[in-house]
């Protein structure tokens, strides 16, 4: 374990600068696993993840007029974990494990970030993704500090059992060092993990932590709802992308000065990557009125100039592990040049991946008029530079995929209240409508038509979905307004409303010693 708390002698930002290696171990036994390799996705040229944050981070702070040394706290990296434990696999044969998490604000508390199980993990994404989510926070007004954490193995290697055991190790490690708590620091679903791996963590929390802590439920979200999860959760982060592009669409002064017709309806859409965003978005997006013409995964991608079936789509790749053979699809691409659909005409496209999808090689092959980033990072610097010269709109990952933290602040509330949306005021909400509709009746008003809504209380859901359309546009109003009055890309624009937010939380707030 290596317990790396933020120095109180900062350095000055070296923004472009490469984060330092961690030491190598010693050559390991061969029951042990190596050091997981070092991610570093697309062209060797590009700046890596964290560089990339921190470049986006010194193009905003140029439209601040913030204090050298406040920009200095905000960007640091509060405090890091690195912990390596050992399992038994199902085999009998011993596997050492490396997880981080890395805690990158505290000027509001807890924090929050998801915890993702993939091969490429390392502790500088981990610090990269943490960083992101405290601006993404920020952006949409959702009061937390960001984090991240980060197993390193690739999942589909390890059976249930061995996963399980995993992230119930992983749980006791993060809560040891005082990386899990309700109060402390909540983790999320992220790739490569979802609602029964948060089970597991809320799980492990409550019983060997939970004895005397009522609020032990709100340790994690992006639960299942049986463990105290909200309705709404899984699709969030899809939905919140197609409300955000939506919203856009109907500002008139975003429109015209990008040369695009308002609304959604009609506009065409490509989706790279069909986990759980990118099917949720396209989902969306085909229910708004857009056609899914086209969706990219690893190992193929399929074509339908007409609009695909998204469900129909989904139910093949899960029962077929592959996109390929889908029977809706005029045309297919196989792996090797899978990739090459997102160069293909269209309105709108939505990298829904892994970061530095779209590079300073292939962004010239790029013709959608809209880039609207659903993973993190998707977009490195150069490309949106190339992007943007051509006449392309990128709209940034820490406003457009920020719906899923937006719901999870949501069920952490829920947690904390321990009761559900809507269970209080539903059967209120219905008489009230129920006594308008009697009223329209005695008036001769034939009410017929308007259907069961019009007298049933919101759901949980109904309200969950309410409150993530107001936080994505709210979001979307301040970056527009922002980009607009300093005539900045809406990555800028986004940043520099997050770097104001946050100082005027330290500032209000004071600085201790």
């Amino acid at each position: 374990m290596t317990l790396l708390p933020r120095s109180l002698a900062l350095r000055s930002l070296r923004f472009a600068a490469a984060t330092a290696r961690l030491p190598k171990a010693a050559p390991p036994a061969r029951w042990i696993n190596t050091e997981p390799p070092q991610s570093n996705i697309g062209p060797a040229e590009e700046p890596r993840f964290l560089e990339m944050v921190k470049l986006n981070f010194l193009a905003a702070s140029k439209y601040t007029d913030m204090d050298p040394m406040m920009l200095e706290q905000i960007v640091a990296c509060n405090s890091v974990l690195r912990v390596s434990f050992p399992i038994k696999r199902d085999d009998g044969s011993v596997y050492v494990v490396r997880g981080y998490r890395a805690q990158h604000s505290h000027h509001r508390t807890p924090c929050k970030g998801g915890i993702r199980y993939s091969e490429h993990v390392d502790l500088q994404e981990v610090e990269a993704l943490a960083s992101l989510m405290t601006f993404k926070c920020a952006v949409v007004n959702v009061p937390f500090g960001g984090a991240k954490g980060g197993v390193a193995i690739d999942p589909k290697q390890f059976s249930v059992s061995e996963l399980e055991k995993i992230t119930r190790r992983y749980t006791v490690e993060l809560r040891k060092y005082g990386f899990l708590g309700a109060g402390t620091d909540v983790p999320a679903p992220d790739v490569g993990t979802g609602a029964r791996e948060m089970s597991w963590i809320k799980d492990t929390y409550a019983v060997l932590y939970g004895m005397d802590d009522i609020f032990s439920n709100a340790c994690v979200t992006g639960k299942p709802k049986s463990q105290g999860g909200v309705d709404g959760r899984t699709e969030a982060t899809g939905l919140g992308v197609a409300y955000a592009v939506r919203y856009f669409l109907t500002n008139e002064a975003f429109c015209k000065k990008h040369d695009i017709t308002m609304g959604l309806k009609g506009k065409t859409v490509i989706v790279q990557g069909f986990g759980n965003v990118g099917y949720y978005a396209a989902k969306f997006f085909k229910e708004f009125g857009a056609k899914v013409i086209g969706v990219v995964e690893y190992n193929g991608s399929v074509f339908n100039s007409a609009g695909l079936d998204v469900e129909a789509l989904k139910e093949h790749q899960t029962a077929n592990k592959t996109l390929l053979g889908f029977k809706g699809a005029e045309r297919e691409l196989p792996i090797d040049h899978a990739s090459e659909l997102m160069h293909e005409q269209c309105d709108i496209l939505v990298p829904a991946a892994l970061e530095k999808a779209i590079h300073m090689h292939n962004a010239k092959k790029i013709q959608a008029k809209i880039i609207a980033e659903g993973a993190n990072g998707p977009t490195t610097p150069k490309a949106e530079e190339i992007l943007i010269a051509k006449g392309c709109v990128v709209l940034p990952d820490m406003l457009m995929n920020a719906g899923g933290v937006s719901v999870s602040y949501f069920e952490w509330l829920k947690n904390l209240s321990h009761v559900s949306f809507g269970r209080l005021t539903r059967r209120w909400e219905e008489r009230g409508k129920q006594g308008l509709l009697d009223v329209l009746k005695g008036h001769g008003i034939d009410t017929s038509a308007m259907g069961p809504e019009a007298s049933s209380g919101a759901s949980e859901r109904d309200i969950v979905y309410s409150g993530l359309e107001d936080t994505m546009c709210k979001g979307v109003d301040e970056t527009i307004e922002t980009a607009m009055k300093l005539g900045v890309s809406y990555r800028v624009a986004a940043f520099v409303n997050a770097l104001k937010k946050m100082e005027g939380t330290y500032k209000d707030a004071g600085f201790t010693i």
